[in-house]
């Protein structure tokens, strides 16, 4: 089965990580009354079986020195403490309304399936789907551990944490992962959300393939929340984690239903390629459930679809600095003449090319730093941007800039020695500035485009403008911002919306 064209984007919502509860003005009094009431008791009861949970979770641990913390608990510590917190666990969601949870299928056991595998993942409120696995382990983030309450069921479950600052931390926990899950049952079944983000369920997202990497049986898991009015989702734009349990809270009840699909033995082909396993597995996950299998992905906190191992971000910073720039009352001229400045500080070397808020409100005369900041906001985490990233990005929308120009540019910016070819990591630094995202799969791309190991401005542009894939990618995602706000998101003659990313349009005005 091939994958969809991304074809879960609809003109209601464009890609799985957006979503809004709908209310009918009906329903927003209902909830506010209802909220009102049912709310506050609920977090309330919430709240009080959670503490209750703390001190009996530390207990399992306690007295085991480092070693014997790092081996599964057995014995007494065990059977005691396991099913009390596996109560209290459910009473906690029973609590936020989640009266019955309506299981299909037949869990496997540890030997046939060392881990579940489940999809969608909707919110926090997914956690549910532990009760009928008999809290099974899971992985979650070292930093985590500090929370109050959940650091101490993590360390109850036993979790395999992973930092994500942390390149060293992601080896280690892979390490382990891997060591839990081949160790042919001497360590309990772990549960894995492998799209590892949240959705809102029109689509699985491309999975991870963390679960897949031992090469070892799974059993997919499939949620579904069957109510009229679906709350649960917690998404990257939109609904906020608060929204989703107010709304949640607000209701009568919320339906949960877990499915156990068959156990998925790999192939041998699938053991040896952690990625094709994790590919055919979400796609069997998306036809039972009868949505896309996409290539959408969330890398850095920003959502992106992959074509050609390249990275293209659903929200473009370079349209989305035009936006802000646009807002501030600047003309296409003002900006024109900004981002010559941009050039020639870059080309210069005379200063650096980053810049922090202050230098970007003087570049284009901005009449606030607040929107310097929220341009700095969409290349980094600090009140800086790399002005080649801005430069390239922005000027890849403009109608002055045609596409042989623009690469000319980003060709000198990173070809720092000035010895007309470009390095793998150069040219991963080029492709980021165009996309205004880090690009960490540029591989392919330079394999294709050097020749006896040099990587030269007319290779580059040859491959970008002929080949079919990067062709491709430089015709929907680069283009002027007119002709691209068009292409993100056509709609088709049956209503859906069609995303471009597999699409084959081609506007050569570019290559002029």
């Amino acid at each position: 089965m091939e994958k969809h064209d991304c074809s879960s984007a609809t003109q209601e919502y464009p890609h799985p990580f957006i979503y809004e509860v709908k209310l009918t003005r009906a329903q927003r009094i209902r909830g506010i009354v209802l909220g009102s009431i049912l709310v506050p008791l609920r977090i309330t009861l919430a709240a009080l079986f959670f503490l209750i949970m703390w001190p009996i979770a530390r207990l399992r641990l306690a007295g085991l020195s480092k070693e014997e913390r790092a081996r599964p608990v057995t014995g007494w510590r065990s059977w005691l403490f396991h099913p009390i917190v596996w109560l209290l666990s459910r009473a906690v969601f029973f609590s936020l309304g989640f009266l019955w949870v309506k299981v299909k299928g037949r869990r496997a056991d540890l030997k046939e399936a060392p881990v579940l595998v489940v999809a969608p993942h909707s919110s926090f409120l997914d956690m549910l789907v532990l009760c009928p696995t008999q809290l099974a382990t899971v992985v979650s983030r070292s930093e985590n551990t500090s929370l109050p309450v959940i650091g101490a069921l993590l360390e109850f479950n036993q979790s395999v944490l992973v930092s994500r600052k942390d390149p060293e931390s992601r080896k280690k926990a892979v390490t382990e992962l891997i060591e839990r899950l081949t160790s042919k049952g001497y360590w309990p079944q772990m549960l894995m959300f492998p799209e590892g983000t949240t959705t809102n369920g029109r689509a699985l997202i491309k999975f991870k393939p963390g679960a897949f990497l031992a090469g070892v049986p799974v059993q997919p898991v499939l949620l579904r929340y069957p109510n009229k009015l679906d709350t649960v989702r917690w998404t990257y734009e939109g609904a906020s984690w608060t929204e989703a349990l107010w709304h949640t809270a607000s209701q009568f009840y919320t339906n949960m239903t877990v499915e156990f699909l068959p156990v998925y033995n790999p192939s041998e082909e699938e053991k040896r390629d952690p990625n094709l396993y994790a590919d055919n597995v979400q796609k069997l996950m998306a036809k039972a459930l009868g949505v896309p299998a996409t290539d959408y992905v969330m890398e850095g906190r920003v959502p992106v679809s992959t074509l050609g191992g390249l990275s293209l971000p659903l929200a473009s910073p370079g349209r989305e600095t035009l936006s802000l720039l646009r807002k501030n009352g600047l003309e296409a001229h003002e900006i024109e003449a900004a981002l010559a400045k941009i050039i020639d500080r870059c080309l210069s070397g005379a200063q650096s090319s980053k810049a922090n808020a202050d230098e970007l409100t003087s570049i284009f005369f901005l009449k606030d730093k607040q929107t310097a900041v929220c341009i700095c906001s969409l290349y980094s985490k600090d009140e800086t941007v790399d002005l080649r990233q801005l430069y390239c990005s922005v000027s890849a929308l403009m109608d002055f800039s045609n596409f042989k120009d623009l690469l000319h540019s980003a060709f000198k910016f990173f070809d720092h020695e000035g010895k007309g070819s470009l390095s793998a990591e150069e040219l991963s630094d080029l492709m980021g500035a165009l996309f205004g995202i880090p690009q960490h799969n540029t591989g392919a791309l330079y394999a294709e485009a050097s020749s006896q190991g040099l990587l030269t401005e007319e290779n580059l542009l040859q491959v970008l403008t002929t080949h079919p894939t990067y062709q491709r990618v430089v015709n929907d995602y680069l283009q002027p911002e007119e002709v691209g706000s068009q292409l993100l998101l056509a709609p088709a003659a049956n209503g859906k919306a069609v995303n471009n990313v597999n699409g084959s349009l081609h506007h050569n005005k570019k290559f002029k």
